[in-house]
């Protein structure tokens, strides 16, 4: 089921080379883990750098992020029960409006399509999270959210590391930032059970590919845009985690 547009507080543009299905610009299948065993393979050589693969698969992952969690932060915003929860939603908003607009201006610069709508996996979970109330809402979202940071943290890492392309590199820098930031916020809630998530994040289940792959826009179609937020007055930038006693 296809994330409502009126959720998702956004609007259109029409983006025609974005949205160009060529040969190197959308891998056939993206999932948690590569898609090829080629990932180092260079298919583009532009003005920043080699773009590989691995590069074209990362601004990928972090657009299909962003289409799934800033609805999820609204979400969170609005029917989260505590002040805590509510701070968590409006970083994930501005977060990924912020990594939004960077992955935008890739797909243009690099030629990389880039989707409108996230994987059904990623759906599914905002699905999960709208059908809880209450208490169970906060836990099911804060678990959720921070499994799939603690996922993806690698991935930026390695990008960062071995990326030659500088906006690729730019967009790594950024998402470290966010997703630092995310994961703070989401451990001030009090809600994240350690223990629980570290097992999800090394042991995830076993899916097809189709369900952990964002659908390719169609072609033509206007690029869905993720509004900014800047009347939330929400900094993104890394944090620094302040140190509390353990809570087992």
């Amino acid at each position: 089921m296809p994330i409502s547009r009126n959720k998702l507080g956004s609007v259109f543009v029409f983006g025609a080379l974005g949205l160009t299905l060529t040969a190197l610009a959308y891998p056939a299948m993206l999932g948690v883990e590569n898609t090829t065993s080629g990932q180092e393979r260079i298919i583009a050589n532009t003005r920043y750098g080699p773009l590989t693969e691995a590069d074209r698969d990362f601004v990928v992952k972090v657009r299909a992020a962003g289409l799934w969690e800033y609805p999820l932060g609204e979400m969170v915003m609005e029917r989260g029960t505590t002040d805590a929860m509510k701070e968590a939603g409006k970083h994930l908003i501005v977060g990924h409006a912020g990594l939004d607009e960077l992955c935008r201006k890739i797909s243009t610069e690099l030629g990389v399509t880039i989707p409108n709508q996230a994987s059904p996996q990623q759906q599914q979970f905002v699905a999960t999270v709208d059908g809880s109330t209450g208490k169970e809402f906060d836990s099911t979202a804060v678990t959720i959210m921070r499994v799939t940071h603690g996922q993806i943290f690698p991935t930026v890492a390695k990008i960062r590391a071995n990326t030659r392309n500088t906006m690729v590199r730019q967009l790594a820098d950024l998402a470290n930032d966010t997703v630092l930031d995310h994961i703070t916020v989401l451990e001030k809630t009090g809600l994240v059970n350690h223990e629980n998530v570290n097992f999800q994040q090394t042991n995830p289940p076993k899916l097809p590919k189709a369900e952990l792959t964002p659908p390719p826009p169609q072609p033509g179609s206007p690029m869905l845009v993720l509004k900014p937020r800047p009347d939330l007055n929400i900094n993104t930038a890394a944090p620094t985690p302040a140190p509390s006693p353990s809570a087992g």
